[in-house]
């Protein structure tokens, strides 16, 4: 009879093996056979390192001898290289306004650029002021044209939308 796959957190450990047969492979990466729990145990205990389950789903189990500390602490270092790794994307807001005049909006159009270059969103809030939402076309133009220039590097993540006062679009990087 098959025993369920570990429930606490990472594999089973040497007294916590409790199945009456095991594929045994030795420290040095050697595959013994088949043999006994208890038998394999007193072989990991007799040169000082522990039983640890490697494929507790197989028939019957494969564990291996070896240092169990030492393992643990391999996986760690494993799993913080796997975090320093990965890139954390941020959301950038660049503001613009429907009369935003064509320096401010060149200055803004490079800041989005780097922006997306070093992979981060662009969320780009556009805000009516007073009288301006009689004319959010100014608005939607705005963001169209800020949408066709950024087409090479960007994708349109959310689409242009109108919230309150403000349109919102994002662009995520290509």
């Amino acid at each position: 009879m098959q025993q369920a796959a570990p429930t606490r957190e990472g594999p089973r450990v040497n007294e916590d093996i409790r199945v009456p047969q095991v594929r045994l492979i030795d420290a040095d990466g050697e595959m013994i056979g088949v043999m006994t729990t208890r038998d394999a145990l007193a072989r990991a205990f007799s040169v000082g390192l522990d039983l640890l389950e490697i494929s507790p789903t197989a028939e019957p189990p494969v564990v291996k001898i070896l240092d169990y500390g030492k393992f643990k602490y391999e996986q760690q270092k494993k799993k913080n290289e796997a975090r320093k790794k990965q890139k954390v994307v941020e959301i950038k807001e660049v503001k613009v306004r429907p009369s935003t005049n064509e320096n401010d909006y060149q200055t803004k159009f490079k800041a989005m650029q780097s922006f997306l270059k070093d992979g981060d969103k662009v969320k780009v809030s556009l805000r009516f002021k007073g009288r301006e939402m009689a004319h959010q076309e100014l608005g939607i133009k705005m963001l169209e044209r800020i949408r066709l220039e950024m087409e090479e590097q960007a994708k349109v993540e959310q689409m242009p939308r109108l919230e309150n006062r403000q349109m919102i679009m994002v662009l995520a990087p290509r």
